[in-house]
């Protein structure tokens, strides 16, 4: 069964039980130890997973997940008020020289694949697929405006208004989608419905029939009763036959081009020696690629994940 995405804060402590001795009493009543999560509300489905499986596992510890988006997510890490920062896309040069002014040093440690999934409202009849073109055609800044109705983008689609729904600026989505069509970060008009609540876009697009969004695949395949992917068509040979979805294989072997990307967990190096860090790091890499799938994404390979662990034994930076 897939869990409900929200993008609340998880928080979990146990209280404190009656009975058993003062020292035990005392330690059960102690305030429990904290692991801060915050980032992209994409990655939150897998923080709020293991954070949950975490937490059962270690009842004296507790585990909160926000969601300030990727961008928001690393300035709070570079401040050092979270201990791992959730990414949809690799860390800015600019995110790790504020890190680096702040004496911060971290471990990347990629945790799943995504196909960032393009949806119309399932009542819309007309869209069996669309091109790179198309959604650069509709996204692009000079569309503001400019470029409303389902005409102006394929001749035969009817002459109606155009709703559109995406992430917000501070997103990782938004950064990676911008550039994987519009072939420049941050570029987009901005005349659309943006949140960092993913679950905002998808009650958007499921109760407008001329709605059309994108958002990470987790948060499709949660409400696949209330929404319809749209298959891409880069344009390009090595695409595959026409137009493709995300699944399993096409993202792992990058057939569904170019909306297949990684996704990160970014630990602060220096609090890998608080002891409850070390261990809900330990337990993402040993328990993570069955919660990835669960909560539907697409677990890294046994090689990826190999590669992860020596990293974080060995302490090591971002090879980029």
């Amino acid at each position: 069964m897939k869990r409900v995405l929200s993008a609340l804060t998880v928080s979990f402590a146990v209280a404190a039980c009656g009975g058993g001795s003062d020292s035990q009493q005392q330690q059960s009543s102690a305030a429990p130890q904290v692991i801060a999560l915050d980032g992209s509300s994409t990655v939150f489905p897998i923080g709020e997973a293991v954070a949950e499986e975490f937490q059962r596992a270690n009842p004296g510890t507790r585990v909160t997940v926000g969601t300030s988006g990727t961008g928001g997510g690393f300035q709070k890490f570079c401040r050092g008020e979270s201990d791992i920062a959730n990414a949809s896309r690799p860390v800015k040069s600019t995110e790790a020289d504020a890190c680096r002014a702040a004496g911060i040093e971290f471990i990347e440690i990629p945790v799943a694949y995504d196909g960032l999934s393009v949806v119309v409202n399932p009542k819309n009849t007309w869209v069996t697929s669309m091109t790179t073109a198309e959604l650069k055609r509709l996204w692009q800044p000079e569309a503001q405006g400019a470029v409303t109705r389902w005409s102006q983008i394929r001749q035969g689609w009817p002459d109606r208004e155009i709703h559109l729904y995406g992430p917000g600026t501070d997103s990782g989505t938004f950064d990676y989608f911008t550039e994987a069509i519009m072939g420049k970060a941050q570029a987009s008009r901005g005349d659309y419905t943006a949140s960092e609540d993913d679950n905002v876009l998808v009650q958007g697009v499921s109760g407008d029939e001329g709605a059309l969004g994108y958002f990470g695949f987790a948060y499709y395949d949660e409400n696949r009763d209330k929404l319809k992917l749209v298959p891409i068509d880069d344009g390009k040979a090595d695409n595959g036959a026409g137009p493709i979805a995300p699944s399993t294989e096409t993202v792992r072997n990058g057939t569904y081009a170019p909306l297949s990307r990684p996704m990160f967990m970014y630990v602060n190096k220096a609090k890998l020696q608080r002891p409850e860090v070390k261990a809900f790091v330990q337990f993402l890499l040993d328990k993570g690629p069955a919660l990835v799938t669960d909560v539907g994404y697409f677990a890294i390979t046994d090689t990826e994940l190999q590669q992860a662990r020596e990293r974080v034994a060995q302490a090591l930076p971002p090879t980029r």
